[in-house]
């Protein structure tokens, strides 16, 4: 689900507001001290050869801020700026955003643009990139997203098995289906979206990640009590009959497609979980809806082969920000646009996703010369 950013303004000043920011450009920090191999680094042209390295342990790839990077109302970066001191700007000009990064924790954090195109160059930027050792690092997907009403509710956090790609298709319009099509939208290379025969994901239309990291990470963090409130109560309350829409925020798991197009509906929700369960032959459940996962593990599946990282240390996290369709009675349409002004579930989800990310963080690092080896299982 593509995010519109001016909606995203929208929702950012709407909640500096209710917070009593006043939405004043934060100050510049000064630039803290770094070790001497860390300063060695910064001297080295961006893209360019260099002797000396940045040592990344994890990787936070978030994908859009909103304002500030510090100090006003948060996108998905500004928690881990801020809360995770990466204080350390390196210049990233190859890309959408400058980098951030610790040297003591060694957790680098990037803002890579929105959408697959931009998550994908940014990602393989940084992985050829010269001033970086990312040979052992984890990366942590860690963004906002819309999530299926049957399936959760607004405030969640959800660990995704499975990355599905939605826009390699062939599309008729709507208006000029055949009668007996349930939809113009169909795979690649067969003769209809009725066409169920199974197709190589060998195009890039779906990723597995690593299941054992990914089940992993679940169990540390599914017991994590995540903030509710009577705002969330509220935008999930006209989702009568859906059960998991009316419950409170958890960790969960469920997979994620990527598509370009901000889409919305009932029928658009079917057709996302009968993308999914073509894809994953099915082994996957839509649950979240984003744009930018497959971009940034083709990237990082590229750079596996050179050995510049490792495709086995990905883990994506996405907090459901909005739901995919209206509740019933409203018109998707209006809900959409209305919706669109200011997320409901936006920084609860913000909240949700830096709490659960960074109890994973926190474990990899607590026992790094265990982890460095190798995955935990």
């Amino acid at each position: 689900m593509m995010f519109d950013m001016k909606g995203l303004r929208r929702a950012a000043t709407a909640l500096a507001l209710l917070a009593g920011v006043t939405g004043t450009m934060a100050q510049a920090a000064p630039t803290p001290s770094v070790p001497p191999a860390v300063s060695a680094a910064l001297r080295c042209a961006p893209g360019g050869p260099c002797a000396a390295k940045f040592p990344v342990k994890v990787v936070i790839v978030t994908m859009f801020e909103v304002g500030q990077d510090t100090g006003d109302a948060p996108g998905e970066f500004q928690f881990w700026r801020e809360r995770r001191k990466l204080d350390v700007r390196i210049p990233f000009p190859q890309s959408h955003h400058d980098l951030y990064y610790n040297p003591q924790s060694q957790i680098l954090g990037m803002v890579t643009g929105m959408g697959s195109i931009r998550s994908a160059t940014a990602t393989l930027a940084l992985g050829l990139d010269q001033r970086f050792d990312l040979s052992h690092a984890y990366w942590l997907v860690a963004g906002i997203a819309g999530v299926d009403p049957h399936q959760a509710t607004i405030g969640s956090a959800v660990w995704a098995h499975y990355l599905v790609d939605g826009d390699l298709a062939h599309e008729i319009d709507a208006r000029e289906i055949p009668a007996d099509w349930k939809s113009g939208y169909f795979a690649l290379h067969s003769n209809g979206p009725g066409d169920k025969r199974p197709q190589q994901a060998d195009e890039g239309e779906m990723f597995a990640l690593n299941p054992k990291l990914a089940d992993w990470a679940y169990g540390l963090t599914k017991d994590i009590k995540l903030a509710d409130s009577a705002e969330l109560a509220s935008a999930r309350a006209p989702y009568a009959g859906m059960a998991p829409a009316q419950s409170p925020p958890k960790v969960m798991t469920g997979d994620n497609l990527a598509a370009m197009t901000f889409w919305h509906g009932a029928k658009m929700t079917d057709w996302a979980h009968d993308w999914v369960d073509f894809w994953t032959a099915g082994k996957g459940v839509f649950v979240t809806s984003a744009m930018e996962e497959t971009g940034t593990f083709q990237s990082i599946d590229y750079l596996a082969r050179i050995g510049r990282a490792d495709r086995n240390r990905v883990m994506v996290l996405r907090g459901a920000s909005n739901f995919t369709m209206p509740p019933p009675g409203e018109a998707p349409a209006e809900y959409l646009l209305k919706e669109n002004q200011n997320y409901s579930g936006m920084r609860a989800s913000l909240e949700a996703l830096y709490t659960v990310g960074s109890k994973v963080v926190d474990t990899l690092l607590a026992d790094w010369p265990r982890y460095a080896k190798a995955p935990p299982q």
